[in-house]
Order: C-alpha cells, then sequence, then structure tokens
C-alpha cells in the first residue's frame, strides 16, 4: 500500500509547534508479524497523513501473506526500496518506523543502512536472543553447511509469547532467528548510524514490553521513550498523536540547521 499526502505546511501540536514543509517529509511504516498494511496502524498511518507526509506502508516479509519469504537483510533493501521512492516523490526528510517486529526492522534499517532522519519503534518486538530457539537455529545452520540453505523446514516462531510452526528455508530462518545474528533489536540500537534520533513507545498493557533496547542507542537530542496506554495491537493507534508531533519537531530541528535548503 502507498499512501500519499496532500502538500501543506502543518502545526501538529498546536499554535506554538513549529511549522514545517509537510510535503518534504515521507514515512516508511512497516507492520507486525502476521499482518499486513491494513492492520493495526491503520490510524497511525491516517494521522501521518493528515499532517500531509507522504507515507509508504509497505507488505513485508512477514506478512500472513508473505510468511517469510525473504530473509531480514532482503526485508531491509525493501526498506530501501521504499525510501528511494519517497526520495523521488519529492520527501527531503524520510523516517523509518513499524510494530512489533517492524520496529525491530526499522532499528536494523538505522543501524545497517542508515540515511534517514528519523526512526519510530512502537511496541517493538521480535527478540530472537530471547526465544530459546538455539538448538533449531543450529539445525537450520547445519542444514546450510550441507547446501541445503534454500531447502525448507519447519521451525518454531514466537508472537508475543504464542509458539507456532512455521515452513520456511534454512537460510531464511537464520536470518530472524539467529540469537546472535542481523535480527538482534539491542545489538542493532547501538549501531544506529551518527545522527538518527529513534522514538520508542511501549505499550502499558502489553505482556511483553521490548523496549530494553531504547538504552543502547547513541546519544541524540531527540531521542524519545514513552509509554502509551494500551496493550500492544493498539500500541500504533495510541502514540499517533506523539509520533506525529515528534516527526515534525525532528524536520524542524533540521530545517534550522540546514536554513539554506
Amino acid at each position: 500500500f502507498v499512501f500519499l499526502a496532500g502538500c501543506k505546511a502543518i502545526s501538529a501540536g498546536g499554535p506554538s509547534s513549529p511549522k514545517i514543509d509537510a510535503s518534504k517529509v515521507g514515512v516508511v511504516f512497516m507492520h507486525g508479524k502476521g499482518g499486513n498494511p491494513g492492520r493495526n496502524i491503520t490510524e497511525l498511518l491516517g494521522a501521518l497523513i493528515l499532517e500531509g507526509y507522504q507515507v509508504v506502508s509497505p507488505e513485508m516479509p512477514w506478512s500472513g501473506a508473505r510468511g517469510y519469504n525473504a530473509t531480514y537483510q532482503d526485508a531491509l533493501l525493501e526498506i530501501k526500496k521504499a525510501v528511494r521512492s519517497l526520495r523521488d516523490s519529492g520527501a527531503r526528510y524520510i523516517f523509518v518506523g513499524g510494530h512489533s517486529i517492524g520496529a525491530n526492522a526499522a532499528i536494523g534499517y538505522a543501524a545497517y543502512h542508515g540515511g534517514i532522519s528519523g526512526v519510530l519503534g512502537i511496541a517493538p518486538g521480535h527478540v530472537p536472543e530471547n526465544f530459546n530457539f538455539w538448538p533449531d537455529v543450529k539445525r537450520a545452520k547445519a542444514m546450510m553447511k550441507e547446501g541445503k540453505g534454500d531447502e525448507i523446514g519447519t521451525f518454531p516462531d514466537k508472537n508475543q509469547g504464542t509458539t507456532a510452526d512455521i515452513f520456511v528455508t534454512a537460510r531464511i530462518y537464520v536470518s530472524y532467528f539467529d540469537p546472535e545474528g542481523p535480527a538482534v533489536m539491542s545489538l542493532n540500537a547501538m549501531k544506529i548510524k551518527k545522527g538518527i534520533p529513534l522514538f520508542m513507545a511501549v505499550a502499558k498493557n502489553e505482556r511483553f514490553k521490548n523496549g530494553g533496547a531504547f538504552s543502547w542507542v547513541p546519544d541524540h537530542p531527540m531521542n524519545k521513550f514513552i509509554e502509551v496506554d494500551s496493550g500492544h495491537r493498539e500500541a500504533p493507534d495510541a502514540a499517533a498523536s506523539d509520533a506525529a508531533l515528534w516527526i515534525q519537531k525532528v524536520v524542524a530541528l533540521k530545517q534550522k540547521d540546514t536554513p539554506s535548503n
């Protein structure tokens, strides 16, 4: 799904909020595990569109329909493609964000690729270092060593404490579930490229809070951590107004630092 907002100057937080050129702001926002661009994030996307931002919400490899059909690294390349599409549409200030595993990938993108104005992590999820799936990861790695990395196997996945089998190639499984691999959020948080701030919102009523990665993020004056009064699934909508205002403030700061552009 691609959502294009109208071009206007906005002031999301009231008369005292900084004015920005919303047409120059682009947001890539990703859904959670087993979801799609229309599930659990529609109000947040709508709020960003109403601000005048250009918004892209791609269907990611972990959607219900795609079922992990690409590696974590390839997922980041899909994000890069979405970022490029926003730049081609005239966006100068681009933010990458997501819900649950989408938040994980947004942080991963800021670490491995960078080149963006900020990251939004809403109710971040997918914590392979806590899943206790090491025997399954070892089995998948053994398949790869045997030249069977592209063969499909049955492996466990975990979503908000519930374990279920998934049917994926060994190579794809390792990319998402290796406890020392590319999808470890805390490690990626430490590697976020210089100058990229993080907005993180955790849900007060969610069973598993994964906001610990925030403590590993490089210092930035615009880093922001909040708790919203919601459950895991409702967190994006609950954080919508705070996220929109944070984007506005980051852009205003960047415009102030580069007044000639």
